[in-house]
């Protein structure tokens, strides 16, 4: 059975999330609520992938400011923000900061689903590799400082004899680290090292 997208609901209006969780769990989704954008954010280092459904006007931290701040820190996620009170200048506002569209209250529930699933299928791919990125920066983080030292030597084209001339240590040190590099890396040769170092951004020209 597949996973079920996850929908994550901001907004301070009780009514209004309870009557989203059931439309949306009854539609499929993996729900989560959240009643105001502050808990949200301080949630969102460990969410998994999904698309959130925000309120624009919210007391604290609102719609328009929940966007700028999932700006900065180049969330993948996609964001629809719901309107009322004919909120055309803010909607606008909010398209302008990454929101993927915006409903306005009161909307179609076939409407809001289909919105939902247009935009987790449109920005799932950039989050899978996004996702990729990281791990593979991760990887690169737990290098030891002279590990790192032989990867960007490989990564430079320099034989073993070469790195191991550059640091004043034998080859066959620099083997036990180039094997330690490939180990760490998950590279099973030197050009899928190559491929994952240009993957993360970190080969230089």
């Amino acid at each position: 059975m597949a996973e079920r997208a996850k929908v994550y609901v901001i907004d301070d209006d009780e009514a209004m999330r309870d009557s989203l969780n059931f439309l949306l769990d009854s539609s499929g989704f993996d729900v989560r609520l959240f009643e105001h954008a502050q808990a949200f954010l301080d949630r969102l280092p460990t969410l998994s992938f999904g698309c959130v459904l925000s309120d624009v006007r919210m007391p604290g931290i609102d719609g328009i400011e929940l966007l700028k701040r999932m700006k900065a820190t180049g969330s993948s996620f996609p964001i629809l923000v719901m309107t009322g009170h004919g909120d055309v200048p803010l909607a606008v506002e909010a398209m302008k900061l990454g929101a993927v569209d915006f409903l306005e209250k009161p909307f179609e529930d076939e409407r809001l689903v289909a919105m939902i699933e247009t935009a987790i299928r449109e920005a799932e791919p950039a989050a899978k590799t996004e996702s990729v990125t990281h791990d593979i920066l991760v990887r690169i983080a737990s290098l030891s400082p002279r590990e790192r030292q032989v990867m960007d030597g490989l990564m430079s084209g320099l034989s073993n004899k070469l790195i191991a001339r550059e640091y004043d240590i034998s080859p066959r040190t620099i083997e036990v680290y180039r094997a330690n590099v490939m180990t760490k890396m998950g590279a099973n040769s030197l050009s899928e090292l190559v491929r994952l170092a240009m993957r993360a951004g970190t080969l230089k020209d």
